[in-house]
C-alpha cells in the first residue's frame, strides 16, 4: 500500500488521539491515515493541534489543548524545561518513562527488522533508583545577555542561548562550577565569544566530576590561544574552586557546531582527574570519551557480563573498544580479550589501563574489526564471544559480515540507537538466534534508550 500525499495544511488545527511516543520523545497520532508529530503530547491523549511544518510524509504539530490528559502526565521540575529541549521527558512520569523506553525498541524492531517481534523476549528497562544529577559532564555555551555573563544550551529549534543555573539532570558539582566560572569572567571582563561577529575569546565551559572522587575537571574552549588576564583567571578559579584538580584550555577557532578543537593546553593542576567503575579506576583527560552516567554504566557494564556468560575458558573480542573499558569488565571472567578501535590514543590508553588493573591476558590493537577479524582467524585464533559497541549509525556493514563468516558462539551488542540495533540484528538473523534484548535507561528525562541484546548462534542442522 502506497502512503498518500500529505493533505494536511501549515496552521490547519485538527483534532488527534496520541498512540505511542516517537523514537525523539514526541506524541505519535495519525489524521486521516497521516502521520503527526506532536512534541510534548503523551500516549492515550487527545489533544487540539496546530500544524507547524509539512513534510512530504509526516507532519509536525504543537498541541493547543489537551482535552484528555494521560495519568502520567506529571508537572516538569525544571524551570527552563519547555524551551530548553535538553530533555524530552520530564513531563512524563518515570516509571512510564521506562515502560516507553521498551516500547521505543519495539518499535524500532517491527519497522527495520524481518523478525516477529511478538515472539522476541524484550525484557523491562532497567531504570535508576534515582533519576536526576546523574550527568557527570557539562558543556555549556557561553553568551551575553544585558550585559551580563550567561552559559547554556540552544533553545529548541531556535539560536537562542538558554541561561541554565541549575540542571536537573547534571552532577551539583558541574552546576556550581559553571557558575562560578561565569561570575569570574564577568568580574575579569575577559572577552565572551560572539558566534555572530566572530570576536571574543570564551566559548564554552565544560565541567568534569568523577563522581567517586569528587575530582573536577574544567576546559575552557576558546576561539584564541591568548586569553586576558590568563593568570588572574586561573588563580581566582583556584581560590573560589578548590575542588577543581585540572584547569584546561581547548583552542577551537574555527565557525563549527563541534566543541572541541585539535590544540589542548594544561593551565594549572593535573592533566587527568579519576573516576572509579566497580573496582576499575580510569584516568579521564579532557577529551576522552567516558560514559555520561556512571551510576547506570555499571549497571549496563553488569548487563554486558551476564549476556557473555564467560567460564574463564572463552576468547572474547571487544570491537569498538575505547578505552577498554567494557573488555576489562570482563577480562577476569575470559582467558584473553583483544580489543580494537580505530583511535589511536584510545588504545594507548586502554593499554594503560589494562596494566594498570595487572591484567596480563588482554591485547589491543588499533584498527577495524573487520580487517583484524579475518586476520585472527587465519592465524587459529578464533573468538567465543564478540562484544559490539558501534557508534549510533550501528556496525559496519563489512563487521556484521565478518560476524557471519568467523560465527563466534555469542555476540553481545550493546546499543545507543535501537533503530540501528533493529537493522544490524536483522542481518545477523541469517545465523544467529536472539536470546533477549535488554533495555537500559542511561539518560532519564530523554528520549535515549541503550540496550544489551544477547544473540546465540544456530546450531545447523
Amino acid at each position: 500500500m502506497t502512503k498518500q500525499a500529505i493533505t494536511i495544511k501549515k496552521g490547519q488545527q485538527f483534532p488527534l488521539t496520541i498512540k505511542r511516543l516517537g523514537i525523539n520523545g514526541e506524541g505519535v497520532g495519525y489524521f486521516k491515515k497521516q502521520v503527526v508529530f506532536v512534541p510534548g503530547a503523551l500516549p492515550g491523549e487527545e489533544v487540539v493541534v496546530e500544524a507547524t511544518n509539512i513534510h512530504p510524509k509526516y507532519a509536525e504539530a504543537k498541541i493547543k489543548t489537551i482535552r484528555k490528559r494521560s495519568p502520567y502526565r506529571v508537572t516538569p521540575r525544571c524551570p527552563v524545561y519547555e524551551q530548553c529541549g535538553g530533555c524530552q521527558l520530564q513531563h512524563l512520569d518515570y516509571e512510564a518513562q521506562l515502560r516507553e523506553k521498551r516500547d521505543i525498541v519495539i518499535q524500532a524492531l517491527e519497522r527495520h527488522c524481518r523478525l516477529p517481534v511478538e515472539t522476541l523476549s524484550i525484557r523491562p528497562t532497567i531504570g535508576m533508583d534515582d533519576p536526576w544529577h546523574y550527568r557527570n559532564k557539562s558543556q555549556f555555551q557561553v553568551g551575553i545577555k544585558k550585559g551580563t555573563v550567561i552559559a547554556g544550551l540552544y533553545g529548541l529549534n531556535s539560536h537562542q542561548l538558554i541561561d541554565i543555573s541549575e540542571c536537573l539532570i547534571q552532577h551539583p558539582a558541574t552546576n556550581r562550577v559553571t557558575n562560578i566560572v561565569k561570575m569570574i569572567l564577568q568580574d575579569l571582563r575577559i572577552p565572551i565569544y560572539n558566534e555572530r561577529t566572530q570576536t571574543g575569546v570564551v566559548r564554552t565551559i565544560v565541567a568534569r566530576v568523577g563522581f567517586h572522587t569528587g575530582d573536577v575537571q574544567l576546559v575552557l574552549i576558546t576561539a584564541t590561544k591568548d586569553i586576558p588576564r590568563k593568570q588572574l583567571l586561573v588563580d581566582e578559579i583556584k581560590r573560589r574552586l578548590p575542588e577543581v584538580k585540572s584547569i584546561v584550555q581547548n583552542i577551537n577557532g574555527r565557525k563549527t557546531s563541534l566543541i572541541f578543537g585539535e590544540e589542548t593546553e594544561l593551565l594549572e593542576g593535573e592533566e587527568y582527574i579519576q573516576e572509579v567503575l566497580g573496582d576499575l579506576s580510569f584516568e579521564l583527560s579532557a577529551r576522552a570519551f567516558f560514559q555520561l552516567n556512571p551510576v547506570q554504566t555499571v549497571k549496563l557494564y553488569d548487563e554486558v557480563k551476564k549476556a557473555a556468560a564467560l567460564t574463564g575458558t572463552e576468547k572474547v573480542v571487544d570491537a569498538y573498544c575505547g578505552v577498554g573499558t567494557i573488555g576489562l569488565w570482563l577480562a577476569k571472567d575470559a582467558r584473553e580479550v583483544r580489543g580494537m578501535d580505530v583511535i589511536p590514543e584510545a588504545i594507548e590508553d586502554a593499554k594503560k589501563n589494562a596494566k594498570k588493573h595487572g591484567f596480563a591476558n588482554t591485547m589491543y590493537t588499533t584498527g577495524k574489526a573487520e580487517t583484524l577479524l579475518p586476520k585472527w582467524v587465519k592465524e587459529g585464533w578464533e573468538p567465543d564471544v564478540i562484544i559490539v559497541d558501534p557508534p549510533r549509525t550501528g556496525c559496519d556493514s563489512k563487521l556484521l559480515q565478518t560476524i557471519l563468516r568467523v560465527q563466534p558462539k555469542t555476540v553481545v551488542y550493546v546499543s545507543c540507537n535501537p533503530s540501528s540495533l533493529a537493522r544490524d540484528i536483522d542481518v545477523l538473523s541469517e545465523s544467529y538466534h536472539v536470546d533477549y534484548i535488554q533495555p537500559v535507561d542511561m539518560f532519564p528525562h530523554t528520549a535515549h534508550v541503550e540496550s544489551v541484546a544477547r544473540l546465540v548462534l544456530k546450531i545447523r542442522a
